[in-house]
């Protein structure tokens, strides 16, 4: 049962305008029905439904939505993916994915001088890996962190006397673990060129990208200084000048680093030492992936002190309150959105309440998935401890994402990324139980609001056209609103010779705007904060309806003939109204027909004919 109002300008979108709602009520909604309303572009908050009027808001928000199974998974959301596996793994220190251990600049001007706020960052991180030698407290993240640090800082120190010109900038050294696969090889070379067998565990190219850099800004015509530094400018020439720096500078206690090919290899030192500084022929490739088969001194250490594996378990469960859940609503609102009050009564009816009928799944019926229809909260818990809920709609075709809330605390993990992706697993989990549910919806799809183009990146997705209602390929639709904010996104047949290939439309991986985040924990928040943000919180105050209109809108009246209407309890169809009530006065006639005509227009004729209308 609907009752259907069209709202004043009371919504806001990101950036603070008005948005124009039509709207209604809902006091019980079949999930079917529900559907195809999301079909039309309408989202709930609560029992109340709403859908922006496109052509008057300044912002139009286009339902997004992607098949489960076509999903692209990007090196991005594999990073986070891995993220969380090294974080249940017991492998991930939550103080390194900290905004506070934030690294430095990506690359520092030969020219700084030494005592620079660069050569500062070094040094302190030389301490800290001095301390980090220490087995009670060694963590590898750290490790590998502070062996970054030492490098750079030999390569402050080496080129602090070479005069290259301050627009020669040096790219930050990136230490990586080896694989085990190439740890074999080179030990194999190293035995059969009878040399010493140590344990290779760590590897840096930078040697190459120092040569490259150096390269690509020095200007054609050289000074006499430039041109003799080039003459001995090579990838090895550099790792063994900065593996004799390494060693000057000291702090490397419990590891050998030494210059093979051009690599800078960090060995065990508790193998027999290596008598020179010629390293094995068999160059060392790295490995993004950390090996827990690896024999290093890190694992050694770790095995002593074991660390206890986390375990993380999904629960979903229809809608109703929970305290828990309800605190830690408070918490990510207080901390995240700078929210001062929070009642549960507006919890209550923003994420709590809802209009959907639950449908109990049944034996044998591969129409109904296994949890039924119905709205649900999706419960994260790691080691029994809540750490985020998604609020989320079960329905024919779809998991339509209505929000999430999750724990500050773990803002390192991109809690907004990974539950997205688990939910996708749902769908396609859930998809072999019941074909008909395929898809994966994620709210409103904003051009002109650079904070919601992320939803873009789970490809390859959709886009609902506002005039006919009908999905087109977001690639298919970029050009339209790279034009518009406001498109028949239909018509992208007339643009089909300006459309470009489906592979380089939407938000690369390699941007390093927000809206495509890196690893970096502050530039996620700003993804999680948002993510599920274009659903609107909508309080039963602030609803102000509109006196009738009315206006003409376009329908005859037998788009409304068939529309139920609920008086008091009785129900009649507009056609009937006068024979079970007697005649009715025109302009009361005429008001009802307008706001049934925009009803009609707003929710289809189909979906009108089949709900109730509630005039009370």
């Amino acid at each position: 049962m609907l009752a259907y109002r069209r709202l004043c300008l009371i919504i806001y979108c990101a950036a603070h305008c008005p948005i124009n709602l039509a709207g209604m009520w809902a006091n019980s909604l079949k999930a079917d029905d529900y559907q195809a309303l999301l079909d039309r572009g309408w989202r709930r908050s609560g029992c109340f439904l709403y859908k922006p009027e496109m052509e008057r808001t300044c912002c139009p928000s286009y339902t997004i939505r992607l098949k489960a199974n076509d999903f692209i998974c990007s090196k991005e959301h594999g990073r986070v993916l891995k993220k969380m596996q090294r974080f249940l793994d017991g492998e991930l220190d939550p103080q390194v994915g900290s905004p506070q251990r934030k690294a430095s600049p990506t690359k520092r001007s030969l020219s700084e001088p030494s005592n620079s706020p660069t050569s500062k960052v070094s040094k302190v991180s030389a301490n800290e890996f001095q301390e980090a030698t220490c087995p009670n407290f060694l963590k590898e993240d750290e490790f590998i962190c502070c062996l970054s640090s030492k490098i750079n800082e030999a390569i402050d120190t080496y080129f602090q006397g070479v005069i290259l010109g301050s627009t020669v900038q040096l790219p930050k050294a990136v230490v990586k673990t080896v694989k085990p696969q190439v740890k074999k090889k080179v030990g194999e070379a190293m035995q059969k060129n009878k040399a010493g067998v140590q344990d290779l565990v760590y590897t840096c190219n930078i040697s190459f990208q120092i040569v490259a850099a150096v390269r690509r800004a020095l200007p054609k015509e050289k000074s006499a200084n430039q041109t003799e530094v080039l003459a001995d400018l090579s990838p090895n020439s550099v790792a063994e000048k900065l593996v004799m720096t390494m060693e000057r500078l000291g702090g490397l206690a419990g590891f050998e680093v030494k210059a093979c090919n051009g690599h800078l290899n960090f060995y065990s030192a508790a193998n027999p030492a290596m008598q020179n500084h010629t390293g094995a022929v068999v160059p060392v490739q790295a490995s993004d992936k950390t090996s827990r088969s690896k024999q290093s001194s890190v694992n050694k250490i770790s095995a002593k002190h074991p660390q206890k594996r986390k375990s993380l378990e999904i629960r979903m469960s229809t809608s109703h309150f929970d305290p828990e859940e309800f605190a830690l609503y408070r918490k990510y609102q207080t901390k995240v959105h700078k929210e001062k009050t929070i009642t549960e009564s507006s919890y209550r009816r923003f994420l709590v309440d809802t209009p959907i009928v639950f449908v109990p799944p049944k034996s044998g019926d591969n129409t109904v998935p296994p949890c039924g229809f119905g709205s649900f909260h999706q419960q994260y818990r790691i080691d029994g401890k809540l750490v985020a809920v998604g609020v989320v709609d079960i329905l024919p075709k779809c998991l339509s994402s209505k929000y999430l809330f999750w724990d500050p605390d773990l803002a390192f993990l991109s809690l907004g990324k990974y539950t997205a992706l688990k939910e996708i697993d749902w769908v396609k989990t859930t998809h072999e139980h019941c074909p008909s549910l395929q898809y994966y919806y994620l709210g409103y799809y904003i051009h002109s609001c650079n904070k919601m183009r992320y939803k873009a990146a789970y490809r390859p997705s959709e886009l609902l056209c506002p005039v006919r209602y009908e999905w087109i390929h977001y690639d298919l639709a970029k050009p339209l609103l790279d034009k518009s904010q406001y498109s028949t996104l239909s018509d992208y047949a007339t643009m089909q010779d300006e459309t470009p290939q489906p592979q380089i439309c939407g938000p690369s991986d390699d941007s390093s705007a927000k809206v495509d985040h890196h690893e970096s924990p502050s530039d996620e928040d700003d993804e999680d904060v948002n993510d599920y943000e274009s659903e609107m919180m909508i309080d039963e105050e602030l609803v102000d309806s509109e006196k009738a209109d009315t206006t003409e809108c376009g329908s005859s009246i037998k788009d409304i003939e068939n529309i139920t209407l609920d008086l008091n309890g009785s129900k009649v169809k507009y056609k009937d109204l006068q024979l079970v009530f007697g005649p009715i006065e025109r302009r009361h006639l005429n008001a009802l027909e307008g706001q049934l005509s925009r009803y009609a227009k707003v929710v289809g004729k189909e979906l009108s004919d089949r709900m109730v209308y509630c005039m009370s």
